[in-house]
């Protein structure tokens, strides 16, 4: 591809991008988004604010029917830039609580929240909705989440399945916690990530599409990943000059 003295490179389609906790998706995500100007769209957050509100509201997250009753009245509203000012969005009832969502209390239970199938088809809705927005304005967006490929937007045209050893994602989650001043181990947070592989394997569909791509991370930082990403998005000539305006 060619691209011109006063344009810039930018996505056409839907870049789906799946893996289990701490594989780096979202930061790797993001940038690739950033660099494609192209939206993103965090699924995981969206199940994270559902859980926020189940829990908000006194409501054991192993009882369904309520948990369904509370994701039917509580659909998130995400921002979906991916260098918005302040960092992401994730709103309840109008109400910004994108960092309450990554508190402990939440994660530990997001996985039987997201496991709820009436939670998942609200959701996935709202996804799809979001997905079908852009694409009808033109533009390109990047979903990460655990079923991407193989549900939300089984028609994507790139789809990677993004893998990490357990070691090297509890490290990476380690840093990402302490970073945003949240206190964690790494042996704490590896039989966190174990944990949350056990339940989302039986409760969502985290496996890789049929015709994903897969790319293990363990070897990789986070500029090596998008360099990988960018590759296969070139392969797939998903990207095309647009004009830049004077």
């Amino acid at each position: 591809m060619t691209r011109g003295t006063h344009g810039r490179a930018v996505l056409r389609g839907v870049v789906a991008l799946d893996g289990p906790s701490g594989t780096g998706k979202s930061t790797v995500a993001r940038r690739l988004a950033a660099a494609l100007h192209a939206r993103y769209l965090d699924t995981g957050a969206m199940y994270r604010a559902v859980t926020l509100a189940v829990l908000r509201a006194g409501i054991d997250p192993a009882n369904s029917v309520a948990v369904a009753d509370v994701a039917r009245t509580n659909v998130p509203e995400i921002g979906i830039e991916p260098l918005a000012a302040g960092g992401q969005v994730v709103r309840l009832a109008g109400v910004d609580v994108a960092n309450e969502i990554r508190d402990a209390v939440v994660t530990g239970a997001v996985s039987a929240v997201a496991g709820v199938p009436e939670v998942r088809s609200v959701l996935i809705g709202e996804q799809r909705r979001i997905i079908a927005g852009v694409l009808d304005a033109g533009g390109g967006i990047v979903v990460e989440g655990r079923d991407i490929g193989t549900v939300v937007a089984p028609n994507a045209d790139l789809k990677v399945y993004l893998t990490a050893s357990a070691a090297v994602r509890a490290r990476r989650r380690s840093r990402q916690d302490i970073a945003a001043g949240r206190t964690a181990t790494v042996a704490a947070t590896r039989a966190d990530v174990e944990r949350r592989d056990a339940l989302d394997t039986r409760t969502t569909p985290l496996r890789p599409a049929e015709d994903a791509i897969e790319l293990d991370s363990s070897d990789l930082n986070v500029d090596g990943v998008i360099a990988a990403l960018m590759s296969l998005v070139d392969d797939r000539g998903l990207r095309s000059d647009q004009p830049v305006p004077r």
